[in-house]
């Protein structure tokens, strides 16, 4: 089969230290675990439980209340710890205490209906994302297409390659079954290095292959969407994570639903950034308890030995900020651990600041060979080990100003600039017209990241979304 090569340009890596070295500890002895209503876009949750209720695996915690064939469901055996409520009574989280971590076993499904019937019944079905507006998806649309991303070009992510090893035919399976709910083309996206894609080969019918390479974001779905079948207005496109797949694929294969994932820990001031095979939705706080901080990390001369750890479920780009007692995001893959920038800088912009990245040449970083630097004549062996990351915007929020710079880095065939100041502004119709329909708020995480007005873009196309979401519905 001829696979489809597709090279982004547009784009940039962070050169971060502190990536997952290739190791795994098992972390399934975990004993509370969370499903988070938060963490799907759009939900109005059921409750279906009580505190202290017994559930098993698969057991439903709550529903969609639009749709109640869609279920969020319990990934261990164990009783209701909590259930914890936020303002106004908005659900946030239904804990559960794990007794034993025994899977679900199904029927072995064979035909569309039945693979969607046990997706359903498990609760995998909401592994399975739409756009636009990154809901989860309708059981009732035909989706013209449905994208699986083989990697991950975000800062600090895991290597799915590594992961992924030894589980290539659950993989393979869990493509075919997508195969099977979809009367349009399932689009893998492999790096053209990578090892997974020849284990893959040959891919049966309506499997369709392509390598992608370039700077992040070409690992992100929405990148690849652009590139290979863009969507317009009234159409619909699923995605699925490569390790959800698995999960899949396994169901398909076995009748077992195992909801485990491999997170990677990763972050410059952790003492052992590696890979943890846990349950979906298992309770961080152990891991993040035993990795204190790096002292070889580069300091700065305004270094707070005693600063706390910002903890992210997700990229550093676009996750979201957990407590150290959290728990995993539904679709999340990677936990991040950042220094916090609580400190403000002496003479804030008018000092070099050799060790704060640039972009935009703020600093005097901003015009050193990246590549080549030699900090006091000192050869680094990783230049990613000097740069200074942390949660730290050096400087407030101010007025929105358009430098160009948005263009440099967004690789989708729409003008950012022009579309973010339509979401401002409110006006459906110019946000249409500049392709709002193709984009998710982390497509625009590396505008927020080089913006020097601190604007928070990416909450501003969420609510841009969830406007023409909310119109969509009352028509």
């Amino acid at each position: 089969m001829m696979v489809d090569k597709i090279t982004i340009k547009k784009g940039l890596d962070i050169p971060i230290a502190g990536a997952a070295e290739k190791r795994i500890t098992n972390a399934l002895g975990i004993k509370l675990y969370a499903v988070k209503p938060t963490d799907f876009v759009g939900l109005t949750p059921h409750l279906l439980v009580e505190e202290g209720d017994a559930v098993a695996t698969g057991g439903a915690l709550f529903c969609d209340k639009n749709d109640e064939r869609i279920r969020f469901t319990s990934p261990v055996n164990g009783q209701v710890k909590a259930i914890v409520r936020g303002e106004k009574r908005r659900l946030l989280e239904v804990v559960v205490e794990a007794k034993d971590s025994s899977p679900l076993v199904l029927e072995v499904p064979h035909t569309a209906d039945e693979i969607k019937a046990a997706m359903l019944r498990s609760g995998l079905w909401t592994a399975l994302r739409q756009r636009p507006f990154g809901v989860v998806a309708n059981p009732n649309d035909h989706p013209k297409a449905i994208f699986v991303s083989a990697f991950d070009t975000a800062p600090l992510a895991p290597d799915y390659d590594f992961v992924l090893q030894g589980k290539e035919d659950f993989f393979k399976k869990g493509l075919e079954a997508l195969a099977k709910l979809s009367n349009g083309e399932v689009h893998v996206c492999f790096h053209p290095d990578q090892e997974l894609a020849k284990h893959l080969s040959p891919l049966t019918s309506h499997l369709s292959p392509h390598y992608v390479k370039g700077p992040h974001p070409a690992g992100n779905i929405g990148t690849q969407i652009a590139h290979i079948d863009p969507i317009n207005k009234g159409e619909v496109v699923w995605t699925m994570n490569a390790q959800d797949v698995v999960v899949l694929g396994e169901l398909v294969s076995t009748g077992v639903y195992r909801p485990e994932k491999v997170i990677a820990v990763a972050g410059p001031l952790i003492k052992n950034p590696h890979y943890y095979r846990i349950k979906a939705g298992a309770s961080i706080a152990g891991i993040v308890a035993e990795q204190v901080l790096n002292t070889n990390y580069p300091k700065m001369e305004n270094d707070n030995a005693a600063r706390e750890n910002r903890v992210i479920s997700g990229n550093i780009l676009s996750g979201t900020q957990i407590s150290n007692e959290g728990f995993i995001g539904a679709y999340d893959d990677l936990v991040s651990i950042l220094p916090e920038g609580d400190y403000y800088d002496f003479m804030g912009w008018m000092m070099p600041g050799i060790k704060k990245y640039s972009y935009s040449r703020t600093f005097l970083s901003g015009f050193l060979p990246k590549s080549t630097f030699k900090p006091m004549g000192i050869q680094l062996p990783r230049f990613s080990s000097y740069w200074k990351f942390d949660t730290n915007t050096h400087g407030d929020e101010r007025p929105l100003v358009f430098t160009g710079s948005f263009e440099r880095v967004f690789p989708f065939d729409i003008y950012p600039t022009q579309l973010i100041k339509a979401c401002i502004i409110g006006d459906i119709e110019l946000m249409e017209q500049l392709g709002i329909y193709e984009v998710e708020p982390e497509d625009f995480a590396l505008c927020e990241f080089i913006d020097v007005s601190k604007t928070e873009i990416q909450r501003i196309i969420r609510e841009a979304l969830e406007t023409l979401r909310k119109e969509v519905a009352d028509v």
